[in-house]
Order: C-alpha cells, then structure tokens, then sequence
C-alpha cells in the first residue's frame, strides 16, 4: 500500500475549518510549536483536545497522540482539502 502523502508534496489547508474524525489535519507540535505536523485526527476528547494518530505506526521519527496526549485546540491548524502536487513533479 502507498503512502497518503509523501515528501514534497503540497498541501492545501482550510483554516479554522470543522475538524471530524478521520480528517487529515495539520497541527503544531506540542513542545515545538516551531514545527508543523500532519496527522489523522481519530477521535475528539472531552476537554476539546483531539487525538491524533499517524497512519503509518511504524514509521522512523513518528510523533502522534500516543506520545504527547490529546492535542489542545489552540494547537490545530487547519484541515487538509488537498494534495498535490509541485510543478514539474508527477
């Protein structure tokens, strides 16, 4: 099976945008806000937060709920509505 997304690939996101379950989002980092995170968001907590899993477990380097917990609101970017991709690169 093929990856959802892979290196280089762009992506537009809709700000603010109603977040559901199964939505790809993009959110910061908790603890590196610096630094933009694309992930699946699997379910949403009481408090608000989301959990957000990547759909690739076993992946080198993956950061996910299941290392930092619920992810707070003020965190979450956007919602994914496309992929595509760069010009000259198919």
């Amino acid at each position: 099976m093929l990856p959802g997304l892979r290196p280089g690939d762009w992506l537009l996101v809709r700000r603010g945008a109603v977040v559901r379950p199964g939505d790809v989002v993009v959110a910061r980092l908790p603890g590196d806000e610096a630094r933009l995170i694309v992930k699946r968001a699997a379910w949403r907590e009481k408090d608000g937060g989301w959990w957000l899993e990547s759909d690739n477990q076993c992946a080198s380097g993956r950061r996910d709920s299941w290392d930092f917990g619920p992810l707070p609101p003020v965190l979450l970017v956007g919602r994914v509505v496309l992929r595509y991709w760069p010009p000259g690169r198919r």
